[in-house]
C-alpha cells in the first residue's frame, strides 16, 4: 500500500484515466478500421488451369453488379465486382460472394496489380483512398492516402496502375508507392515541385510501368498538348517531354490510346482521323488513318501480344511491340464487334453481335462464333471481355455476365 495517497490522487488517477479511454474511443470511432468491414475468405481460391482450346459452346452461369469496373477482373480464381461500397471476391462457377469488403464510403472504381484487387475510395480529398485486396483471399495488402479530383479513371497493365481525374494523376507501383505525379495538389510539399498551372484540365492519359503520357488542355493554349512523362528523381517532379498537336482542340475527341514501354498511341480527328504512334523525344514514328471518327465510348484492350481497339463498330488490331496496324475486323453481314478482344488457347476471342467471334490472331480471320443469349446492352457501350481457365466472363454496362 503506498505510503501517501490522498483521496485527490485517486480522483485525478481515475479523471486520467476516463480521458485516454474517451481519447481512445473517439479515435476508433473516427478510424478507418471502425469504417471498414473485411470479410476474408476461409480458403484461398484454387487457380484454374488455362484453357487448351476454346470452348465449342457457352451459356450463361451468373451475373451481378459491378458499375465500378469498365471490364471483367478475374484475379486469383476469383471474378472481383464492386458496387456502391462494397468489392467482392465472387467463385468463377456459381458467382456467390467468396471474400467481401466495404467502407463507410464510395467505390470510385475498382482496377488490378499481379494477384490484388485495387479498390479506390472517396473521401474528403478526393479519390485517394486506396486499398488492394489479394484475389484470391480478400486480404488486405498495401494501401495508400492521398489527394485526388472527386471522380478518376482507373488503368492498370498489371504491373502499375494509373490514376487520372481532370486536374491531377498518378502512376502507382505494386507496394502502392507512388511513382510518378503530375497536375494540381491541394498542397506542394516544396516550392520547387512542378505541376499543372491553374487553368489546365487533362482531357486522356494512358500508361506503361515506365512512363505516362496525357493530353491536357489549357485556357493559355487553342489547342491540346501531349505531355510525355518519366519518373524523375522525386516522384512529384516527372521528365516531361511536350508535343504540340497543332489544329487538335478539346472536344475534338482525341484520346491516347495506349503506352507500350516508351512509345504512345494517340487518336487525332485532324486534318484526317488518325493514330499517331510517337516515340519518347516526341517524334511520329508512324500514323494510320481512321476511316471515321470512333465512338465516345471506343474502348481499347491488351491481348497478348496485341492491342485491339473498338471504335463503335469495327475492331482494329495492333502489333504491341510496335503499335503497327496488323489488321481490322469489320462489321459483316450477321455480326458486328461489340468491344475490344481477349486472347484464349492461342485464338482471339472478340464479343460480336449475338456471340463471341473466334478469330485467328496472326492474320485476323474469322474461324468460327459462339453464340451467346445477351440481353440488350446500353445503347454505344462496348462489352468487355475476360478469360480464366475454360470460362469467359463479359462486362456490359454495369454488369458482369459469367459464360461456361
Amino acid at each position: 500500500r503506498p505510503e501517501r495517497r490522498t483521496k485527490g490522487d485517486v480522483l485525478a488517477a481515475a479523471s486520467i484515466a476516463a480521458v485516454v479511454a474517451l481519447a481512445a474511443a473517439l479515435i476508433w470511432w473516427t478510424s478507418d478500421a471502425r469504417a471498414t468491414i473485411s470479410r476474408p475468405a476461409a480458403v484461398p481460391a484454387a487457380n484454374p488451369t488455362p484453357a487448351k482450346q476454346v470452348p465449342a459452346t457457352l451459356k450463361q452461369l451468373w451475373t451481378a453488379n459491378s458499375p465500378a469496373t469498365t471490364s471483367p477482373l478475374a484475379i486469383g480464381g476469383t471474378v472481383i465486382t464492386g458496387d456502391g461500397r462494397q468489392v467482392d471476391g465472387r467463385d468463377q462457377g456459381n458467382g456467390q460472394s467468396r471474400w467481401s469488403y466495404s467502407r463507410d464510403t464510395g467505390l470510385c472504381g475498382v482496377s488490378w496489380l499481379y494477384r490484388y484487387a485495387v479498390a479506390v475510395y472517396r473521401d474528403d480529398r478526393g479519390c485517394g483512398q486506396v486499398s488492394t485486396l489479394d484475389g484470391s483471399t480478400g486480404r488486405r495488402g498495401p494501401a495508400r492516402s492521398g489527394y485526388a479530383d472527386p471522380h478518376v479513371r482507373l488503368s492498370s497493365d498489371g504491373t502499375a496502375v494509373l490514376s487520372y481525374g481532370d486536374t491531377h494523376l498518378e502512376l502507382w507501383r505494386s507496394d502502392m508507392v507512388r511513382m510518378l505525379a503530375y497536375g494540381e495538389t491541394d498542397a506542394r510539399v516544396k516550392p520547387s515541385a512542378r505541376g499543372l498551372h491553374s487553368g489546365c484540365r487533362l482531357i486522356s492519359a494512358a500508361a506503361s510501368s515506365s512512363a505516362v503520357s496525357v493530353l491536357e488542355s489549357c485556357v493559355s493554349q487553342a489547342d491540346l498538348r501531349l505531355v510525355l512523362l518519366h519518373p524523375g528523381k522525386e516522384d512529384d517532379e516527372p521528365q516531361q517531354h511536350i508535343v504540340s498537336e497543332p489544329g487538335i482542340k478539346p472536344d475534338s475527341g482525341a484520346r491516347v490510346l495506349t503506352v507500350w514501354e516508351n512509345n504512345t498511341a494517340v487518336y487525332l480527328p485532324a486534318p484526317q482521323p488518325r493514330v499517331d504512334v510517337i516515340d519518347e523525344t516526341g517524334a511520329t514514328v508512324s500514323s494510320t488513318l481512321v476511316p471515321k471518327p470512333p465512338s465516345p465510348a471506343a474502348a481499347i484492350s491488351h491481348a497478348g501480344n496485341l492491342i485491339t481497339w473498338w471504335t463503335g463498330d469495327s475492331l482494329m488490331v495492333f502489333e504491341a511491340n510496335s503499335l503497327t496496324l496488323r489488321y481490322t475486323i469489320a462489321a459483316g453481314d450477321t455480326a458486328a464487334p461489340l468491344g475490344p478482344g481477349v486472347m484464349m488457347a492461342g485464338k482471339l476471342l472478340v464479343p460480336v453481335t449475338g456471340a463471341i467471334g473466334v478469330y485467328d490472331p496472326v492474320g485476323g480471320a474469322s474461324e468460327r462464333y459462339i453464340p451467346v443469349d445477351r440481353p440488350p446492352g446500353p445503347l454505344g457501350k462496348p462489352v468487355a471481355l475476360a478469360v480464366s481457365g475454360s470460362r469467359v466472363f463479359e462486362q456490359r454496362g454495369d454488369t458482369v455476365a459469367a459464360l461456361g
